[in-house]
């Protein structure tokens, strides 16, 4: 009579737990990763749509000093508001700060108006963040 010899698959125990290990130790930092480059993937963006809005701005402001009806004296602070919250755009303010100057932009005078749009966001690591664009208009 001949025995037949039984032949087990399968995972030992010993291998179960290795495969356990090995899966601890390198799925985590995968996953970081991942996250990370979608992090990264999301901040052009944001930065693109911040110097997009704040071009916006400008422009509007550039097309109010050389309007018929408005012009240089329309350009003032209190004529644009600040905007904690742009509408179509959430997550985004804008505010616009303008100083009149002399030709040296560097003290008072008139003549010259310094206009500079800022345009805040919080990005995806929740940091506050936040671009500058600024152009000058003149009474000439």
């Amino acid at each position: 009579m001949k025995h037949k010899t039984r032949i087990h698959s399968g995972f030992t125990l010993i291998e179960a737990i290795a495969a356990i290990v090995v899966l601890a130790v390198a799925v985590p930092p995968m996953l970081w990763s991942i996250q990370d480059s979608q992090v990264s993937r999301v901040a052009p963006i944001l930065a693109s749509r911040a110097r997009w809005l704040a071009t916006e701005k400008l422009e509007d402001i550039i097309a109010d000093r050389h309007s018929t009806t408005r012009g240089y004296g329309y350009v003032v602070a209190a004529n644009y508001p600040a905007e904690p919250s742009v509408a179509g755009m959430a997550g985004f303010s804008r505010s616009v700060s303008i100083t009149e100057t002399g030709a040296a932009m560097a003290s008072g005078g008139t003549g010259y108006k310094l206009v500079t749009v800022t345009v805040g966001w919080i990005d995806a690591r929740a940091r506050a963040r936040s671009l500058s664009l600024s152009t000058v208009v003149t009474d000439y």
